[in-house]
């Protein structure tokens, strides 16, 4: 697989050339926690403008929400405060109630591939794009994330009735999924998971597997991790204000546009490079649960379709919410059938 570094040199032209003439602009993207997988697309971005317009398209990423917390992020686009921004749709259901659909469970996006593919063409899905437009934003490149996984503290939740009681840092529809388990979902922040776990307050935390669990030291805290449970993965990705991009220069507009599958390159390529490494540092230093096919199976009858079908209820007033679950289970169709 190519590395990250790879990929950016690739894409980086010699101080001095510009391919890209234009006008000296300065973006502002706001984003939670630290550089991190996660982040290296953007970061990889800002640099390729950089570079093609000679420095005078400079984007910079102001980490650790610099610039405001992290809920407020689509607000702050709203206000023109900032020129893009990194959301997390359950951090804000109510925001972008057709984006929850991410983070049903057990969508059929397990495999890489076909993961990206239908997150591509949902970005440009009509009720995708009206939540954005409601916050002066539009969608432009899918965070990727991985399959989730959880760790925590305390008894190991072995079997299903295990998860009964605990407290776990799980949203949207994973949350909804472990709740019919018996677990109490808390929607925290990634940054706020930490502090609840060294304060006690939480028992475990879902996070896509294996990057987000190191970027945010869970796995500092933790004693056990499941790596096989795959309830699924939620959106965490990247919006830009649409007031600023429209006020860009053509050019400039193309130079953005153009460059979406860098963003994703760099991303897939940055999660596989942690997920070697961090697998074995988890089997070292962790519990490792893996729950039997049967288990499994029994998860997916009593929080798979059962929740879909709770969210398309709770939904419906709001958007064509089966239109848009129909939509992603095509798209995964298709794609499934290229892979």
């Amino acid at each position: 697989m190519i590395s990250v570094a790879a990929i950016a040199a690739m894409n980086v032209l010699p101080a001095g050339a510009a391919n890209v003439e234009g006008p000296s602009v300065f973006w502002k993207i706001s984003i939670y926690g630290n550089p991190r997988a996660l982040t290296s697309g953007m970061e990889a971005l800002a640099e390729k403008v950089s570079s093609e317009t000679d420095g005078m398209f400079q984007i910079r990423i102001f980490y650790a929400e610099q610039l405001g917390p992290v809920r407020e992020n689509l607000d702050a686009l709203k206000l023109n405060a900032i020129e893009g921004a990194g959301i997390c749709e359950f951090y804000h259901p109510g925001k972008n109630p057709a984006w929850t659909v991410f983070s049903l469970p057990f969508l059929p996006l397990g495999d890489p591939a076909v993961d990206r593919q239908v997150r591509e063409r949902m970005f440009e899905h009509p009720a995708i794009v009206a939540d954005m437009e409601k916050w002066n934003a539009i969608p432009y490149a899918s965070g990727l994330l991985q399959q989730f996984e959880l760790m925590g503290t305390g008894p190991k939740p072995e079997t299903l009735d295990g998860w009964k009681g605990l407290r776990v840092r799980a949203g949207g529809g994973l949350g909804d999924a472990l709740s019919r388990l018996g677990a109490t979902p808390q929607t925290l922040s990634a940054p706020e998971t930490l502090i609840a776990f060294q304060n006690g307050t939480v028992d475990a935390a879902a996070f896509p597997f294996t990057y987000a669990h190191v970027a945010f030291k869970i796995n500092d805290e933790a004693e056990w991790f499941t790596s096989n449970l795959a309830p699924g993965t939620s959106e965490c990705g990247w919006v830009l204000n649409k007031t600023a991009f429209e006020a860009l220069p053509s050019q400039y507009q193309d130079l953005l546009m153009d460059n979406r599958d860098l963003v994703l390159d760099t991303q897939q390529a940055a999660y596989a490079a942690e997920d070697g490494k961090n697998l074995a540092l988890f089997r070292e230093t962790l519990d490792e649960i893996v729950y039997t096919d049967e288990q499994r199976a029994a998860f997916r009858e009593k929080a798979g379709q059962p929740v879909w079908n709770d969210w398309v209820e709770a939904n419906s007033d709001k958007f064509d919410a089966q239109g848009v679950l129909d939509a992603l289970l095509t798209y995964a169709r298709e794609a499934g059938a290229t892979h």
